[in-house]
């Protein structure tokens, strides 16, 4: 039994020793030109504004759903209050802004 234990950690420290030489001999990744950067700008713009579309449309099947329940609570006579709730505000943003000010 201590045997095994004893190979196992061996075998795990072997591994470990092996991947971070491995990973100290990478090189750095070159530098982005002018046009990577634009285009790299540009994808994430667009992977945004997807995303924002997207929320949009979750937001619309969310509600069509709530109504389709309180309609069908209502015709058993159950009144349903949905509780309203804020949009959430991007608080890292906010938080990130007051910081870099006061420096």
């Amino acid at each position: 039994m201590k045997v095994k234990i004893f190979q196992a950690l061996t075998t795990a420290l072997l591994t470990l020793f092996l991947l971070g030489s491995a990973q100290a001999k990478l090189p750095a990744p070159p530098p982005l030109s002018e046009e990577q950067k634009a285009k790299a700008e540009e994808v994430k713009a667009k992977a945004a504004a997807g995303a924002k579309a997207e929320a949009e449309m979750l937001a619309k099947a969310q509600n069509l759903v709530v109504e389709r329940y309180i309609k069908e609570q209502k015709g058993k006579g159950v009144i349903v209050k949905p509780t309203p709730i804020a949009a959430a505000a991007p608080a890292p943003a906010a938080a990130a802004k007051p910081a870099a000010a006061k420096k």
